[in-house]
């Protein structure tokens, strides 16, 4: 019998609507997500090794998706981070790729798109 790997995805987002409508679609896309308000609750859960993939906004109160980006990657961690953002601003991408970051999306974007994505950090 073939056993698959579940999948599990961190989404850290200030912005409820949002990212409850992210873990619904990423668990009905197979996947085990759970939502987190900021990276401080992410951090306090204590669960950076328990990921398989992190995707954060980069603009939130308090500390941002691109702090919490050198945090995971200077404690050694190998979870990788997806950047989200709605901010238009050139340079983004260099930004997040500069902290670890092994993609960048931006809001909206197609269910297409996050999977690519995915499966690009998860190296599927």
């Amino acid at each position: 019998m073939l056993r698959v790997k579940t999948v599990f995805i961190a989404v850290i987002d200030d912005d409820e609507s949002f990212r409850i409508a992210l873990v619904e679609s990423l668990n009905s896309l197979g996947y085990a997500a759970s939502g987190f308000c900021s990276a401080e609750d992410f951090i306090a859960a204590d669960g950076m090794d328990s990921w398989d993939c992190a995707i954060t906004d980069i603009q939130m109160p308090g500390m941002s998706g691109l702090d919490l980006a050198r945090r995971i990657v200077s404690s050694g961690h190998k979870t990788p981070i997806i950047m989200i953002t709605a901010r238009k601003e050139a340079g983004l991408e260099a930004k997040s790729t500069a902290c670890g970051a092994v993609g960048l999306l931006r809001k909206p974007f197609e269910t297409d798109a996050l999977i690519e994505c995915l499966e690009r950090a998860l190296k599927v």
